[in-house]
């Protein structure tokens, strides 16, 4: 009984030490579920690691011998949800630019909304598109409200080196 209510502990609590465990649960169930073709959708708690385990991202890097990390990500929630609600999420790529790619995850009614840019190391994000897809693939516009995003996280970077004494990055 207490192994019990410890493991619903450990995966309803967002943010506690169950997010590991979490993790490692929703990649071994997405390794086993069908592939998915669209490399813009997927609906999925952890849905950063199910869209890219299943769209064949995390091969693709692995192949390169890239990899990705997360340089930032914002989130905000609609209303709040209770322990073990359940919720829809929905996580797409949206674009990307030569340093990272970024993606939106975004529910209906009461989850929450989350921005993320990844941050790619040796290869391109379209190096890693063009080995995914075989072909080109056109770097959709920067949404209005993305581009806000970056403009503040990078007015944010920026006034944080300030005031740690540390120089401004060079492009």
């Amino acid at each position: 009984m207490w192994l019990l209510v410890a493991l619903v502990a450990l995966f309803s609590c967002p943010g506690c030490n169950g997010t590991s465990l979490r993790a490692a649960a929703v990649i071994t169930r997405a390794w086993f579920q069908s592939p998915v073709r669209d490399v813009t959708g997927e609906q999925c708690d952890f849905a950063r690691f199910s869209l890219y385990i299943r769209n064949g991202v995390f091969k693709a890097l692995r192949a390169l011998g890239a990899n990705m990390v997360v340089g930032a990500s914002t989130i905000r929630y609609r209303r709040p949800l209770c322990v073990g609600e359940g919720f829809e999420l929905r996580s797409r790529v949206v674009t990307w630019d030569d340093k990272g790619s970024f993606s939106t995850k975004d529910g209906l009614v009461c989850a929450p909304v989350m921005y993320c840019r990844q941050k790619h190391h040796t290869h391109s994000p379209d190096k890693v598109l063009q080995y995914l897809c075989k072909r080109k693939v056109e770097c959709p516009e920067f949404p209005e409200d993305l581009q806000h995003w970056v403009n503040f996280i990078s007015a944010s970077s920026q006034a944080l080196r300030a005031e740690g004494g540390l120089e401004e990055k060079t492009k």
